[in-house]
Parts: structure tokens; C-alpha cells; sequence
């Protein structure tokens, strides 16, 4: 539901506001009202938790700049009601991002782009869309070099990389194959890790 039936004309406005207001939870920002978002599932939130110890555990980047569910992410919106952020499951910062997001674990469009960003496909046909056809359109929009789709129902892992001004699927890996990254040249994780420490 919409928070307080405000309306933004502008990203700025909204962050402005939030930001004086100490606006409590994540908030997406569609058609110019705040949208409160649910909490992650269990599930989900573990994969990401998981995955962020991997990446740290395997020197691929340092703790610090892997992020999950709590960093903001301005993105364009490219189609009908849009949401104008997104907070990605996982995201791999690049150092310099600790310096422009020390008032506030916001990158917008002006700053450079997130190393890599992952998502955890939620069930249901409407997060499935949103994950595999939205989010991705967007995050190419703002030239994120590397995407991960990982799948829990099918227990598979799309990766992109951008090519131009979209992604070109790398490859969908699954089981004891080896997740091929471009942007990550010295990666030697296979599917099965990620899902392996599920109950």
C-alpha cells in the first residue's frame, strides 16, 4: 500500500523526504508513491546470506562490499508502473561506493554502476516477470556489468553479462557446473554450493 498517499514528481524529492523523515523499511518508489515492500522470504534470504559467505570465503570481494536486501538502487523506469528503485538481493559494490554512499546505501544513475547484482527468483508468475524480464531491462539500463537470475525452484543460476545495452545470456548453470563469470575471471563456484546448504 502506498505510505501516507504522498506523491514525488522526482527521485531526488523522494530521497530528500526519506531521508528527513527517517522513513522506517524499504519502500519502492512507483508512479511517484511509496510502496512498502514485504519481508524477504526465508528461503530467499538465506540463498543471499549464503552466497554473500561464499563470495567473501573465496577472496571474489571483500565482506564489506557485498550487500544483501539493504542497498537502494536508482534504476529508469522503462515501462508502466515501474518502480524507480530496487533493493537487489545481492549486490558486489565497487570501492569507491563506500565513499558516495556514506550519508545514506543509495547509488543512483549519476554514480557508477554495482560490479555485479543478483536476484533470488521468487515463486508466482508476477515475481517471476518482474525478476526475469523487469529487473533485468533495468539494471542494462544503467550498465550493471555482470547479472545472476538464480533459480531455487529449478535450482539453476542464469548469468548475463552487458553487451551493449543489453545482456546476452553467458549460460544457465546448474548442478556441479561451475557458474561461468566474465566479470569474475577467478571464480570457481558451482550451482550446487549455493544450494547445498539447504535443510
Amino acid at each position: 500500500m502506498p505510505h501516507a498517499q504522498l506523491k514525488f514528481t522526482t527521485f531526488e524529492e523522494y530521497l530528500s523526504y526519506s531521508h528527513e523523515m527517517d522513513v522506517e523499511g524499504r519502500y519502492e518508489l512507483i508512479d511517484g508513491e511509496l510502496v512498502k515492500l514485504p519481508p524477504e522470504s526465508e528461503p530467499n534470504n538465506w540463498i543471499a546470506n549464503y552466497l554473500q559467505f561464499l563470495l567473501a570465503a573465496m577472496k571474489i570481494a571483500p565482506l564489506r562490499l557485498i550487500r544483501i536486501h539493504a542497498l537502494e538502487l536508482q534504476i529508469p523506469v522503462l515501462q508502466p508502473h515501474d518502480s524507480a528503485n530496487r533493493y537487489p538481493d545481492l549486490v558486489v559494490l565497487r570501492p569507491e561506493h563506500l565513499e558516495l554512499t556514506q550519508r545514506r546505501l543509495t547509488i543512483t544513475i549519476d554514480m557508477p554502476p554495482p560490479r555485479l547484482i543478483a536476484e533470488v527468483v521468487s515463486p508466482g508468475k508476477t515475481n517471476r516477470d518482474r525478476d526475469y524480464i523487469h529487473k533485468r531491462a533495468q539494471y542494462a539500463a544503467i550498465a550493471v556489468p555482470e547479472h545472476w537470475l538464480i533459480d531455487p525452484i529449478v535450482q539453476t543460476v542464469m548469468v548475463l553479462t552487458l553487451d551493449g545495452a543489453t545482456y546476452r545470456e553467458v549460460g544457465v548453470f546448474c548442478a556441479d557446473e561451475t557458474i561461468g563469470s566474465i566479470e569474475f575471471t577467478e571464480f570457481n563456484l558451482t550451482v550446487a554450493q549455493i544450494f547445498q546448504s539447504q535443510i
